[in-house]
């Protein structure tokens, strides 16, 4: 596993409730749409990308049984 992974440590969501911006552990902020390409990249630990019913690409935690580090279980900043 590279070193260089970021992880996710928080998310912002919208008034829908969908997520909006994605905190990472060094700090940093990223849009929904830079975070898909930085797990493409293979950028960020334990997130994938996967196209949706609606055509769509969206981000999900890569399953691992444990619920608490799905991307809405975690803290809102």
């Amino acid at each position: 596993m590279d070193n260089a992974q970021q992880e996710v440590v928080g998310v912002r969501k919208n008034g829908d409730g969908d997520i909006i911006e994605l905190k990472l552990d060094n700090g940093s902020v990223v849009d929904y749409k830079t975070a898909q390409q930085m797990a493409k990249n293979k950028e960020i630990k334990n997130l994938n990308v996967f196209r949706g019913r609606d055509g769509d690409e969206h981000l999900r935690s890569n399953a691992d049984g444990d619920p608490s580090n799905n991307l809405d279980n975690l803290p809102n900043f």
